[in-house]
């Protein structure tokens, strides 16, 4: 069985020398000394100056609106994963939603402006797939019009914009570190604040709202990283660089087998930015022939993914709808090939070989 990714394990033995720790000194949570560790590797790895590490990325999504003090109308994008638009309407506030480039995936600057008005409060773009958005205009639109903007960086773990991190752009950035993911901690996330006064009312807001045992300073919430988690973390950010070196092998494997097919799409990357491997998504002529492909793909033991469908502007929870025909287009025509750094190369081969024949078949 191939799936679209396999969470990565590390050796076995050095995460229980992790736990053989946490047992000695009994303390398994509560800002402990391996996610003090932990957070503090990960600050010097990916260069950022204030990371607060959670229990999940959803709520990093939340604790930032809440920090930076959200209200009203957020413009985001409808292309992404339901957590991007479902944070906001748990946390009362309105997604406002501009569609994509069609070439990025990403939220088009071009489609923002228009979306403003009086209730607007920032904007909550995606980099899709780890494809770095259109940050400068997406900035100075910010800037302009005196908003929030929060970045969905679940997909950009060690992705640099410009020679530094991503994650050093807008008022926050959020990632995930759930267990499918590059980087992970088999359930976690963490949030980067440009702002020390953000970073540390953060800290307050996930412990409850204290600011002292017997000193509750205001609302908070209970998404702190445990120690069994945060051990995760280190062992496998030892071993990042055979990951990334893995899937940058099966990425360069998939694009030497489909990239002559003519009726394929791929996803336009950010000059600008580096790339992290962390999908493969391909976009299909129509959804009619991802279905085929998908439908023959699951007959010989291959589980791709169809990330992102549907297109969030769908969703039946949302009060106010509005149509939009780029993401809606995109979200029924990609598919997400399995992607990990154990994929064999005789594995991408065949995954490749039954598209082709799908496609050739389609076609006569």
């Amino acid at each position: 069985m191939i799936n679209v990714t396999k969470s990565y394990l590390p050796d076995k033995e050095k995460y229980q020398g992790y736990v053989d720790k946490i047992y000695d000194n009994c303390w398994l949570t509560n800002n402990g000394p391996i996610a003090q560790e932990l957070e503090k590797r990960l600050r010097e790895y990916l260069g950022v100056k204030h990371i607060l590490l959670v229990s999940n990325g959803t709520v990093a999504l939340q604790i930032a609106y809440r920090v930076l003090g959200l209200t009203g109308e957020v413009i985001t994008t409808p292309f992404s994963f339901v957590a991007t638009t479902s944070t906001l309407v748990w946390e009362g506030l309105k997604p406002r939603f501009a569609d994509i480039n069609k070439e990025t995936l990403c939220l088009d600057p071009n489609n923002i402006t228009e979306k403003i008005n009086p209730n607007t409060s920032a904007i909550l773009p995606v980099h899709v797939f780890g494809n770095a958005c259109d940050i400068d205009k997406i900035q100075a639109i910010a800037k302009e019009n005196n908003l929030k903007v929060v970045y969905d960086a679940a997909h950009t773990f060690d992705v640099s914009y410009k020679g530094k991190s991503i994650l050093n752009y807008g008022d926050a950035s959020t990632l995930s570190f759930h267990s499918t993911k590059l980087f992970h901690t088999i359930e976690g996330g963490a949030i980067i604040f440009n702002s020390e006064e953000h970073y540390n009312k953060a800290k307050k807001i996930i412990n409850f709202g204290l600011s002292g045992p017997e000193d509750i300073e205001f609302l908070g919430i209970n998404c702190k990283m445990n120690e069994f988690q945060a051990a995760m973390g280190l062992c496998v950010l030892d071993d990042l660089q055979k990951i990334k070196n893995g899937r940058k092998r099966a990425y360069d494997w998939y694009i030497e087998n489909l990239q002559h097919m003519k009726t394929l799409e791929f996803q336009k990357g950010n000059e600008e930015s580096t790339q992290n491997y962390a999908y493969f998504p391909v976009i299909f002529q129509s959804e009619e022939v991802l279905l085929k492909v998908k439908s023959e793909l699951n007959n010989n033991g291959i589980n791709p993914r169809r990330y992102f469908y549907p297109s969030l502007d769908t969703l039946n929870y949302l009060k106010h709808r509005e149509y939009m025909p780029v993401s809606n287009d995109i979200s029924k025509r990609i598919l997400c090939l399995p992607m990990y750094d154990s994929l064999r190369e005789e594995d991408i081969t065949r995954i490749c070989n039954i598209i082709k024949g799908v496609i050739s078949h389609n076609s006569i």
